[in-house]
Parts: structure tokens; sequence; C-alpha cells
């Protein structure tokens, strides 16, 4: 077998569906019947894993590190906002995506300045970016509320059918199925060449360029890319919640990210979607147990985290599986968190 074929021998390999895939998804819509009560909780979740995905297609795949992500979560959420406020697009699916393409337009037009310079020059250049397009949406108070955000939005039935209601069941599944619509895109993009070829540029760029890579043009196309599902994720918030506010493009939120794809970890997309759900249930626990210090607790896991080493504790949570699934005679179900990744 040839080098190339091999290459992409393997690639299909690593891209077919594993049954603990399939088991995932179903269990987050199990959590809708298990949970009936708590969808709001569960939607802000889905949003948080989106964002997160956001992310880590940049991060974990090219290795552009961001502190800045919310200017495209904002600009998507103002801009569903405006679109509902003002009654120009009235149809909340359709509004996504023209959110999404807002944010994706900014990405492109930035993506050339992140793209210049090292990790600390980028982490600067995508906060200012943040930071300026907050300050801009409070200077433009007419527009966009300033710090009172945008009031009286009324979002319309999904699809003419499906009404928001206040217990927020329609937003979670409208939001889960916004989250696996893009997770299976995303899923066939890093497992196709390109996705191969931003590997290797966050590996080496140097050595990429040399093979023939277009380096800058695969990161201008994937940060872009990136911002387009920020973008989405900031519209859900907006549509699900009725609001938007300056708090959309804050550095907290941009924070809480990196939290997320630190507990998940990056390079493997359900990292981020593993990291929403447990950053979201710690924060959970630990402000209903010490409201005035959750944030000690959250930070005291991650450096645990830091300390053991996230593979460890993947093979320590997967060891009762793996022996169950051993002593039944199966295959393994783990699949390793990538070395890159690992702390």
């Amino acid at each position: 077998m040839t080098a190339p074929a091999e290459v992409g021998y393997h690639a299909r390999q690593h891209g077919r569906w594993h049954w603990s895939e399939a088991a995932c998804w179903i269990l987050a819509l199990a959590c809708a019947l298990l949970f009936p009560s708590r969808y709001l909780i569960m939607t802000e979740v889905v949003r948080l894993a989106l964002f997160a995905l956001s992310l880590d297609l940049i991060l974990g795949y090219a290795g552009i590190v961001s502190l800045g992500h919310a200017a495209f979560f904002g600009v998507g959420a103002y801009g569903a906002g405006l679109l509902a406020l003002h009654g120009l697009v009235t149809e909340p699916v359709v509004a996504l995506v023209l959110s999404g393409l807002v944010a994706m337009a900014l990405g492109f037009v930035t993506s050339f300045l992140v793209i210049r310079g090292a990790d600390l020059t980028r982490l600067m250049v995508t906060l200012g970016i943040a930071l300026l397009l907050e300050a801009l949406a409070e200077r433009f108070s007419d527009i966009t509320g300033g710090t009172d955000g945008l009031q009286g939005i009324e979002m319309q039935p999904i699809l003419g059918l499906f009404g928001f209601d206040m217990f927020g069941k329609v937003g979670f599944f409208y939001s889960l199925s916004v989250l696996f619509v893009l997770f299976l895109l995303a899923r066939r993009i890093v497992h196709s060449p390109f996705g191969l070829s931003l590997r290797a540029i966050r590996n080496n760029p140097l050595r990429a360029a040399a093979i023939g890579i277009p380096v800058n043009r695969r990161l201008i196309a994937v940060y872009t890319l990136a911002a387009f599902y920020a973008g989405v994720a900031g519209a859900l918030f907006t549509q699900t919640t009725a609001l938007a506010s300056l708090d959309v493009f804050s550095f907290e939120r941009s924070a809480d990210l990196m939290l997320v794809l630190v507990i998940g970890g990056t390079g493997y997309l359900y990292g981020g979607l593993i990291g929403a759900v447990v950053f979201r249930l710690l924060q959970e626990v630990f402000s209903t147990l010490t409201p005035q210090y959750w944030q000690f607790w959250i930070g005291l896991v991650l450096v645990v985290i830091v300390l053991v080493g996230r593979q460890r504790l993947h093979r320590w949570a997967l060891w009762a599986p793996n022996l169950i699934i051993g002593l039944l005679g199966g295959r393994k179900a783990v699949v390793a968190v990538p070395e890159s990744d690992a702390p």
C-alpha cells in the first residue's frame, strides 16, 4: 500500500462512527426525559458546547490560541436580536444562519491580523478585537441598547410550527438539533484532507509549508469557520433567552470557554462537549454548596487536572466500563485522549 493510500485508509478508519458516539447523543436526548424540569440549564450546556466546539476547531486542530472568541459570539447574539427586534427576519432558523454569516464575515476580516505573529501576539489581537467590539456596542447604545441591552425581543415559532415556551423545552431541542448538525459538519471537516493539513500546521507550520500546504490560507479558512460556529452559538443564546446585552462580549465568557477546553481537552471534538457538561455541573454543584467560593473549587479541579494529567483521569474514569466490556468479550470502547492534548 502506498503512503497516500495508507494515510487515506487510516483517516477513513478514524472517521468511522463508534457505538460510544451514538450513545453520547442518545444520552443527550434521554436527559430531556430524565430531567424535564432542567431544560433551561441543559440548553445553556448545549450552547456552551457549541461555543467550545468553535474554539476547539482553531485551538485543538490549528493551534490558534484565542482569548477573544466572545467577539463572534457577541456579534451573532446581537445579529439575531436586531433581526428579531426590528422584524427584518422573523424565521429563527434563517436568522440563525444570517447571524452566523455576519460573525463569519468578521472572522474573515480579522483573520488576517490573527495569523500574523506567534501565540502571544494572537492572544493580544483576539482579546483586543473583543474589547473593541464591546466598546463599540456600548458607544452606539441607540442600536445595541447600551448597558440595558436589547429590550422587547419576541421570537417567532421555529419553522412557523414550534413556539418558544417559558420552560425551555423547545429551546433545548432546537439548540441540540443545531449542535448535532454543526457537529456532523465539523466531524466531516476534521477527518478530511483539510483537517489533516490543519494538524500538520499545528504540529509544525514550517514543515507543513515545506511540503506544499498553504498555511495562511488554511488558517484563514478554519478561523472563519470557527467564527461562524461561535456566531451561531451567540444567536442561539439570544433566541432561547430573548436577551442580548454587553455581557456577550465580556472577557469572562472567553475565559470560561478556555476553562471548558482545559477540562474536556482539545484536539478531539467531544472535548468541548464533555468540558461544557462537566464545567456547568461543577458550577451548579459548587455554587449550591458554597455560593461565595465556587470559583475556588473549580480552580482546584483545574489544578488537579493539570497535576494528575487528563490521560490518567481518562483511564481511571473508563476503567470500570472497559472491565465490563472485557468480561463480555467485546473490544474496549476507549478512545485515548490525543498526546498533543496532554497537559
